[in-house]
């Protein structure tokens, strides 16, 4: 299969191109990226502006669409520029695949997701879910996770503490309060991608411990 995956130097995405490379169901990963990526025989990492997407570009149509793309607020600076990363940039992605034809849509969401909540950032992931539901993939899986755990290039306070404090508690807190480690939810992703089951589907926190 030819996968498409957007996001592939963050956190997450790292671990699901390695993954995807490894993995023989996939015969081709396009990523597209704004940083230069190792070369790999399996690997076409196209340099693009996700500001200016070109709509003909070859590498739409394919066999599924992995989106790990994702910012902070910190990072951002701003609302604005944040739903910038966090919505606009996945849904024209989603929008040039399905466009081509390709049939499934793989999104790396956030355990609270949800278009009415009075967080932004969980707002503004479900809004997100809610966009892409409407796109007509044959398939579409929403990846939910919590607390991700990793090294991150950049570290974040607040989230180290608040890991350190999880870890500690993890064998008495329920599933969906522990930490999700990164290469388990780029399993949970690329499994997601390459199976393609009809419909939408939702895969929670408590499935990525």
């Amino acid at each position: 299969m030819q996968l498409l995956l957007v996001g592939a130097t963050g956190l997450v995405g790292r671990h699901v191109l390695r993954l995807a490379l490894a993995d023989a169901r996939v015969t081709t990963v396009v990523a597209l990226a704004r940083k230069p990526l190792p070369t790999h025989p399996k690997l076409l990492a196209p340099s693009v502006d996700f500001d200016a997407l070109a709509p003909g570009a070859s590498w739409w149509r394919a066999d599924a669409v992995i989106c790990a793309l994702g910012t902070t607020m910190k990072v951002a600076g701003s609302q604005a520029a944040f739903r910038k990363v966090d919505f606009d940039y996945p849904l024209a992605v989603a929008r040039l695949a399905r466009a081509a034809g390709t049939p499934a849509y793989v999104l790396n969401s956030a355990a609270g997701a949800n278009p009415a909540s009075r967080f932004f950032y969980n707002r503004v992931k479900g809004e997100l879910e809610r966009e892409l539901a409407t796109l007509g993939f044959a398939s579409l899986t929403q990846v939910r996770p919590g607390l991700i755990g990793g090294e991150r290039e950049s570290v974040r306070a607040g989230e180290a503490a608040l890991a350190l404090v999880l870890g500690a508690l993890a064998p008495v807190l329920p599933r969906r309060w522990r930490i999700n480690p990164a290469e388990r939810i780029a399993q949970a992703l690329l499994e997601a991608a390459v199976a393609s089951a009809p419909g939408v589907h939702v895969i929670a926190s408590d499935h990525l411990t």
